[in-house]
């Protein structure tokens, strides 16, 4: 190992491949143990949890101690030890005969943690591994030269605050997307959803649809949109997409106003990215789908829970369908903590005095958010509206008027004539008594222009 690759690796922290321990002790075989059960990993043994170099004396006797850990766990672990000045690397291989076992029992490595396995995970978690894991599949069709995008590279390395002190073929087998197979740089899937020019070229289930209706029912299409830009833009797109159609409201108690946004964007940031992360990529019978209703945000992927996540387990912990794409995202800003997600959505609503989100997983897996005010049929109406409008509009009809609007903000006169039931003179005046007051704006001409509340 080079000095600019440690220092590297130390940037990056503890997570998925990674683990540090001040010193030695016969609970290594813990790790070693949850890292064959996963992805393998490396541990260093000098190096403390706050990625401060402490050392350790390094002799012939430590070694063979974790040499005979590894040996007897059940089945032996294959494991190398590296010397990095007085820091011992211990490299625990993907073991090809899972699940294995230390004295103390089953452990899985999930993040940056080793989470003991029950008797029945044990078992669940047996069969699961019949199956290849997606994201850590080799995808012999990516041609490094040809479909790498490098600008992509420095998005993620600078969205997980790392600099790009090594080469890039380095910085790409040290984040585990990429290794050397003789002499040929060759790239895992996670790797070609998060780095590919055009990911699609190589997934037809990398693409997420996002699509917003006028109602609360599948009828009415105001807008839809189709990303496939790589896992990073793909959420960064979405996010946007989301914030362009929900609606908002305006708090006038000072000078300046506050908007107040229909649904946090905690909420909605981490259904999305529970979306991404979790799909089954093996499943091509549907794309990750957003869905903007008038009272609601739906958020849905292929692949319910992982079969070794219990249903009453559900969101006390993680399980990583893609423990590799978990683990890459884990280092962003958008995901503070692997397994956390469920409950941040959660707390959110909560905080933003919005019902208690929905959680559906059978063969997909949805999150839904609820605007209950818009679900009894209210508008979240600017809270001044009704102090200010002038004496001679009824409020019922006032509230209707900037319902309407909000609903399309291109409705015309006769449209809200119809609708209100009164003549287009008296819609004109109300119109206009309501700007005079600073309620409404008319943006642009009357033909083609829209009204902004």
């Amino acid at each position: 190992m080079k000095k600019e690759e440690l220092k590297f690796i130390l940037q990056e922290g503890e997570g998925q491949f990674i683990e540090f321990k001040e010193s030695f002790s016969s609970d290594i075989s813990k790790e070693m143990c949850a890292f064959a059960n996963a992805g393998g990993g490396k541990i260093f043994l000098g190096i403390t949890d706050r990625k401060e170099i402490k050392g350790i004396g390094i002799t012939n006797k430590l070694k063979s101690q974790i040499q005979d850990i590894a040996r007897n766990c059940d089945p032996p672990i294959k494991i190398k030890l590296e010397q990095f000045d007085n820091i011992l690397i211990v490299d625990a291989e993907e073991g090809d005969n899972k699940p294995y076992s230390c004295s103390q029992g089953f452990y899985l490595r999930n993040g940056s943690s080793s989470q003991k396995l029950s008797r029945d995970e044990i078992f669940d978690f047996s069969i699961q591994e019949g199956k290849i894991k997606f994201d850590e599949q080799i995808n012999n069709d990516f041609d490094f030269k040809k479909d790498f995008e490098d600008s992509k590279l420095d998005q993620y390395l600078k969205l997980a605050g790392l600099t790009k002190n090594i080469p890039t073929e380095d910085i790409l087998v040290t984040l585990k997307v990429a290794k050397l197979i003789k002499n040929e740089l060759k790239f895992n899937n996670a790797g070609v959803l998060f780095f590919s020019k055009n990911p699609s070229k190589f997934f037809i289930s990398s693409k997420v649809v996002c699509v917003t209706y006028r109602t609360n029912e599948k009828i009415d299409i105001l807008d839809k949109k189709i990303f496939d830009n790589g896992i990073i833009n793909n959420i960064q797109d979405i996010i946007n997409y989301i914030k362009k159609h929900i609606d908002a409201r305006y708090v006038i108690k000072t000078a300046k106003r506050k908007e107040i946004p229909q649904f946090p964007e905690e909420a909605y940031r981490e259904s999305i990215v529970n979306a991404v992360m979790h799909r089954d990529y093996f499943d091509k019978s549907g794309d990750v789908l957003v869905e903007i209703f008038k009272n609601k945000i739906i958020a849905s992927n292929p692949g319910g829970l992982v079969k070794w996540l219990k249903p009453e387990d559900f969101g006390k912990y993680s399980r990583a369908r893609n423990q590799l794409i978990a683990e890459l995202l884990s280092k962003t800003e958008y995901v503070e903590k692997v397994g956390s997600g469920i409950n941040r959505i959660r707390n959110s609503m909560k905080e933003a005095s919005l019902p208690e989100p929905v959680f559906e997983y059978n063969s997909s897996f949805s999150t839904t958010l609820f605007d209950e005010t818009k679900g009894k049929g209210e508008e979240n109406v600017p809270e001044n509206v009704p102090e200010n409008v002038p004496e001679n509009v009824p409020e019922k009809r006032m509230k209707k008027l900037v319902e309407e609007i909000k609903k399309n903000n291109k409705i015309t006169i006769p449209e809200l004539s119809s609708i209100l039931k009164v003549n287009a003179k008296t819609i004109k005046r109300d119109l206009e008594k309501l700007k005079e007051k600073g309620i409404l704006k008319r943006v642009g001409p009357d033909k083609g222009g829209y009204w902004d509340i």
